[in-house]
């Protein structure tokens, strides 16, 4: 779990990657490692996520390549057979926090509220997802969330955009965000893996400059 974090704070931005054709998950995981930004959460949302998780994790296998939306135990093992080497829910279901926690899967549940981040606590989690973010009250919300639960450390996700950016990232309890904004689904579909290079050169770029102050 502590190497995944670490590798996820070093990227500052997870890629929430959306793929309905898991041909294209080759090309884009070669733009992201190319890019500098060798991670990604490929959502759960089509049927293709599987395959294209095993895709990427077999062309860049030091890659680090997660599952996102996931809602089932059920898509937990699929995920973890195709590769991916963590877990996001968009909220916290105890079923699966517990079942990934007993399988020394690593996962990271959605926390809004005092009671979820409790639950996280309490399991021994030390980072949570925080969506949707901007909904929520963004990152002071996350700021109020840290103040009783120390220990606590938050990826915001949902509304994260380029020029939000470093908001997120200046909290010092953020350690990364997750976003969509370098790798549309659209962006995917047609084939426009220049302009997915492009935004990923870019956010790798902010990342280093927001950090550097």
């Amino acid at each position: 779990m502590k190497e995944i974090v670490d590798k996820i704070k070093e990227c500052g931005v997870v890629p929430v990657v959306v793929i309905n054709d898991a041909k294209d998950a080759g090309m884009l995981s070669d733009v992201l490692c190319e890019e500098g930004l060798p991670c990604a959460e490929v959502t759960f949302r089509t049927e293709a996520a599987k395959e294209a998780i095993a895709i990427m994790a077999k062309a860049h296998p030091e890659m680090l390549v997660g599952a996102g939306t996931v809602l089932t135990i059920g898509q937990v093992d699929e995920a973890v057979e195709a590769g991916a080497k963590f877990i996001v829910s968009p909220g916290f279901d105890a079923e699966i926090v517990d079942y990934c926690i007993a399988k020394d899967i690593a996962v990271f549940p959605g926390c809004v509220t005092p009671s979820e981040a409790a639950q996280a606590v309490k399991r021994g989690l030390q980072v949570v997802k925080f969506f949707p973010a901007q909904q929520f009250g963004g990152v002071s919300t996350v700021k109020a969330l840290a103040a009783p639960y120390t220990m606590l450390k938050f990826m915001p996700t949902g509304g994260v955009n380029k020029e939000n950016l470093e908001s997120y990232l200046s909290c010092d309890k953020v350690i990364a965000c997750g976003g969509s904004w370098m790798v549309k689904s659209e962006l995917i579909e047609n084939g426009e893996f220049d302009k997915i290079r492009q935004m990923t050169r870019q956010t790798v770029e902010a990342v280093a400059a927001i950090r550097s102050k």
